[in-house]
């Protein structure tokens, strides 16, 4: 089969608006990738406000290096990471597929990145032509859920989704992660990530998912505002987007996550907030991540990030280290980790958390997806406060940081049933967690405070 050279415009959301960032080309040879290329417009890099595609290799930092020419992607790979991050993952291409009727992974990725919307993770767009308009928007969501549900599970059976139901095409075609999911609005126009109860589900993860989310954020890690709301007999999780914000006067004066949960009013509009993946921050392919590790994404912190966050976001990254370990969450890889670019600052740092699922497991020895400290991926708290050094902690705020985890996470059961998890379902979940005299050394746990 020959190869075909597709030609497509991408834009930036900027402030209020999108903007022709420039033209990305895209070698296909049917349904593989052979390569990609793309040039800024010289307008665009001319913006003030201009944000980078893809911040390793199309850094606005080299814009005279790359100003007026065709520029390809580090390290040999056929996709820039900032591209692949506004591509649909698993969930969001099958939607495309039912849309077109179409066979699992049998279309080429430029169909997938053109038909992904404009609702997609980040600040990025990408369209047939400068011509073509943006996609229409997710609506109000929460008053049609039961629709959305009933299509997700039409989609995840393999049958067709019939007119009434399509509003799924729009609202779930932009998203990443395995499990059904779609993009809502609520009754005050905020945007939320709905994710739905799978048909192979043999827990009721959503409700799960959102009390870890809560466990982690008493352990005084960054976790979006959440709630399960009842479809009928299923449970859904919202998750509030922290890849959105509205325009109040007080953003720019917050220093916290606060200010991306502000809510709308009037005279206040939606900002988009650009997106990177670790997987792209640490620049590797996807078939790589299981060989990378928690110092990896330390160091592209340190390499990315923007100067007053590095300190706070590497400590920060050893605290979610250390909660996947006690919960034995390990779909822990690169694209479970992301990075937003913070307007305030302006600069990359670490985004908030999302995607934790504890795993239960009768192994004693257990393994996370990336790599912990000098013992690899082996989850324990002495393989991981061995790694110290790699995420700029003392002795003493390793201790701290590690401490300031179990604390909460020993009292899991409690957070579970404050947040409605079942009793069966706590008695399921339970061998997921780990107590911290299997996983640590005496020596270690003497010495945390």
């Amino acid at each position: 089969m020959a190869a075909v050279v597709k030609r497509l415009a991408v834009f930036a959301y900027l402030d209020d608006d999108w903007a022709p960032a420039g033209l990305l080309e895209m070698t296909e040879e049917g349904v593989s990738l052979q390569a990609s290329s793309f040039a800024y417009g010289l307008r665009y890099l001319g913006r003030p406000n201009a944000i980078e595609i893809d911040p390793v290799s199309l850094s606005l930092a080299r814009k005279d290096e790359i100003r007026g020419k065709m520029n390809f992607p580090a390290g040999g790979l056929t996709q820039f990471g900032g591209i692949r991050d506004a591509a649909p993952d698993a969930w969001g291409r099958r939607v495309i597929e039912a849309k077109l009727r179409a066979k699992a992974n049998a279309l080429p990725e430029s169909t997938y990145l053109l038909h992904a919307g404009s609702q997609r993770i980040g600040a990025l767009d990408v369209r047939e032509s400068l011509d073509t308009p943006p996609g229409p928007q997710a609506g109000n969501g929460l008053l049609n859920l039961e629709y959305l549900v009933d299509s997700a599970a039409r989609i995840e059976e393999g049958e067709t989704v019939p007119a009434e139901l399509e509003a799924i095409f729009v609202q779930g075609s932009g998203l990443g992660g395995a499990r059904p999911k779609a993009t809502v609005r609520d009754e005050d126009g905020v945007l939320w990530l709905a994710k739905f109860p799978s048909l192979s589900d043999r827990l009721n993860l959503t409700v799960i998912e959102e009390a870890t989310l809560r466990l982690a954020a008493r352990c005084g890690i960054r976790v979006p505002p959440t709630r399960i709301v009842d479809v009928g007999t299923r449970q859904v999780m919202l998750i509030r987007r922290f890849d959105r914000y509205w325009t109040h006067p007080e953003f720019d004066t917050l220093r916290g996550d606060d200010a991306l949960y502000l809510p709308p009013r009037a005279g206040t509009t939606e900002r988009r907030l650009p997106f990177a993946s670790a997987l792209t921050l640490v620049g590797c392919a996807e078939m790589e991540s299981m060989a990378k590790s928690y110092q990896d994404v330390a160091h592209a912190i340190r390499q990315h990030g923007h100067i007053d966050t590095i300190r706070a976001d590497n400590r920060e990254l050893f605290k979610r280290m250390v909660f996947n370990i006690l919960v034995s969450n390990d779909d822990d890889h690169l694209r479970n980790h992301g990075f937003i670019h913070d307007p305030r600052l302006p600069g990359w740092r670490l985004s908030p958390l999302y995607d934790v699922l504890p795993r239960p497991s009768s192994a004693h020895e257990r393994y996370l997806h990336l790599g912990i400290g000098p013992q690899g991926r082996l989850a324990t708290l002495d393989n991981a406060f061995d790694a110290r050094d790699a995420f700029g902690l003392s002795k003493t705020d390793a201790g701290l940081a590690i401490a300031e985890v179990w604390q909460p996470t020993r009292e899991w059961k409690t957070c579970f049933e404050e947040r409605g998890v079942p009793g069966k379902e706590i008695d399921k979940i339970a061998p997921a967690f780990r107590h911290i005299d299997d996983v640590s050394h005496p020596t270690l746990r003497k010495a945390l405070p």
